[in-house]
């Protein structure tokens, strides 16, 4: 198996130190050297893998030790890494920050996959003071290897000496450094950052990586954290066809399960309301049958199907679109209304919902085939890793989101869900026929069996409701 000649991971002490911007600068500024460059993010953000896709060229791939098994993460590093000369992942939140002390964390995925750490710091209103904060960061656990630190928002050389002489006392390089510049701020909507159609990424990414090679030593980034050819990798690399783009195939060693068709069509929503998707989850349906795609805002009406996929997004600030899109709802409706196997999630729960409403009190009808309504009005984060257990599967995902539901709803629970220290949650998995939705983003990648039970429960049903000779009398 080929390895990458580089490899690190960007943390930082805390949010807010520019992990993003840089990743996204230094994923740009080396792919702009003629390197393939493959971009991970470790946590389960879905936004900011987006941000990597557009930086690298390659589809950003997210690594969370919390929704899949250790072994299923150095899977998918190992295989995705085997194309690449450069591998850049990106932490979640604080170096050490995890869903319940360091499980999940940047360090516990550091540790698991051995990559060396660069740490980004803040120093607007720090100078030699960062020397014990870098030492606490390099020792405080001995599974990581911390070898290098770039700084952010440093304006002079002077400012930017008293850094270099912190590292040199925490024992950890000083690589460069990043001054303050409004240009490249990039918007930020509710915890991440934003995906909107008035600001030009590209713009963005591309000015970083022209400005961040003036104060950052990319050459010496890139040899102290070499990898060395010749150790043996005990990862063995997923099978499947060549990975060279979005549509690369992808088998998973994990599981047992064969059961693709050609005649099985898999469809996915996929526009400005609906982006929120891990890659892994989308290679794994390959394996049930063959991926398509259509726009609930601009096609007008779903494609034959045999699975619908409706992952989140922003539907709200699309509200009025999808709304008179009103063949697509309808189309979408009689689908579901005949039977067919739908799965939505967040952003998808909210369009299959009777109306949402906006932040400002307007009001939007929707597919209806939910009885629930969605608001965004007196918005509430409600934020967390959750754990359903539903007919003897146990699937893990995320919930992030700012609405909420417009009056209770109530239906026998049809799963448990807790969140990551077990304490149970009042979110809940819903079921209509055939239709399946969750304010949670579950991550099936790693449990294919979730997408298998929804396909049978699927057939068994329609079984059940197949005629028999005597009832045709």
């Amino acid at each position: 198996m080929s390895v990458p000649k580089s490899s690190f991971l960007i943390s930082a002490p805390s949010s807010n130190s520019g992990k993003t911007t840089l990743t996204l600068g230094l994923l740009r500024a080396l792919r702009d050297r003629g390197l393939g460059v493959q971009a991970f993010k470790c946590g389960p953000d879905y936004i900011d893998t987006i941000h990597h896709t557009t930086a690298a060229g390659w589809p950003g791939l997210n690594l969370d030790t919390f929704m899949a098994s250790e072994a299923h993460m150095r899977e998918v590093y190992a295989h995705y890494a085997s194309r690449a000369d450069v591998c850049v992942t990106e932490g979640v939140m604080g170096l050490f920050d995890g869903a319940d002390k360091m499980k999940g964390s940047s360090a516990e995925i550091a540790a698991l996959l051995d990559i060396p750490v660069v740490l980004v710091i803040n120093a607007q209103s720090m100078a030699y003071s960062a020397a014990p904060l870098i030492y606490g960061l390099k020792n405080f656990y001995p599974g990581i290897r911390v070898v290098g630190a770039i700084f952010n928002f440093v304006n002079t050389e002077s400012h930017y000496r008293f850094l270099q002489d912190a590292c040199a006392d925490a024992g950890v390089e000083a690589l460069g450094y990043l001054p303050k510049n409004e240009a490249l701020h990039i918007p930020s909507r509710h915890l991440g950052l934003h995906i909107s159609a008035e600001t030009d990424y590209e713009e963005i990414i591309q000015r970083l990586a022209e400005i961040i090679p003036r104060t950052v030593n990319l050459e010496r980034l890139l040899e102290i954290t070499a990898v060395n050819d010749g150790v043996e990798n005990e990862v063995s690399v997923w099978g499947g066809s060549s990975v060279g783009d979005d549509n690369s195939g992808f088998s998973n060693p994990s599981t047992s399960i064969n059961t693709k068709s050609p005649n099985c069509r898999i469809t996915i929503a996929r526009d400005e309301a609906f982006s929120f998707l891990y890659h892994q989850n989308i290679e794994c349906l390959r394996a049930f049958g063959e991926i398509q795609w259509f726009s609930p805002l601009h096609d007008k009406t779903l494609p034959e199907t045999d699975l619908l996929y409706l992952p989140g997004g922003y539907p709200e600030l699309f509200a009025n679109q999808l709304a008179e899109n009103q063949s697509m709802i309808a189309s979408i409706r009689q689908y579901c209304e005949n039977g067919g196997l739908a799965y939505a999630e967040c952003g998808g729960l909210m369009y299959l919902g009777r109306e949402l409403v906006d932040s400002k009190g307007n009001a939007f009808d929707m597919a209806g085939v939910l009885d629930l309504s969605t608001t965004m009005q007196h918005p509430k984060m409600t934020l967390g890793y959750r754990v359903m257990h539903w007919d003897g599967l146990e699937i893990k995902g995320h919930e992030f989101h700012y609405s909420s539901l417009k009056e209770p709803f109530v239906q026998v629970p049809l799963a448990q869900m807790a969140n990551a220290r077990g304490i149970s949650v009042d979110t809940q998995f819903f079921r209509v026929q055939n239709t399946f939705a969750s304010y949670t983003h579950f991550y099936w990648a790693d449990k294919p069996e979730f997408i298998q039970h929804l396909i049978n429960i699927t057939i068994k049903r329609a079984e059940s409701q197949v005629p028999t000779a005597d009832s045709t009398l």
